[in-house]
């Protein structure tokens, strides 16, 4: 087999998918952008969870299976739409803290006029 390059590989940016996204996206494909996507991996990364997956899904598909209903588009995790950036706000923030000058704040120092 060959080895495609990058541009022409049948997932968009195939290197930035997390693993755990990828078996969905590999369910619309065909036997020949499987292989195409396992002689990548195995020319680059070689990531061992990655060619089990491809390995696993080429022989379903030439053992009869079709393609289904992945979605080689889907958004990846990291571009969800939905709220970015810190879960922290003024709202769930601490109140600010000083501690004492001595002492700990349950445990207060004595004042000098009281040491003997």
């Amino acid at each position: 087999m060959t080895d495609p390059a990058r541009n022409t590989l049948p997932l968009p940016d195939y290197d930035h998918l997390p693993i755990g996204g990828l078996e969905s996206r590999v369910r619309s494909l065909s036997a020949d952008e499987v292989a195409d996507l396992l002689a990548y991996e195995r020319s680059h990364a070689d990531r061992l969870p990655v060619t089990e997956l491809l390995t696993a899904r080429l022989d379903q598909l030439r053992s009869g299976a079709e393609p289904t209903s992945g979605n080689p588009g889907a958004l990846r995790p990291e571009q969800n739409s939905g709220r970015a950036g810190s879960p922290v706000s003024p709202a769930t923030s601490p109140q600010p803290f000083s501690p004492p000058p001595h002492g700990t704040p349950d445990q207060r120092g004595k004042p000098k006029a009281d040491r003997t």
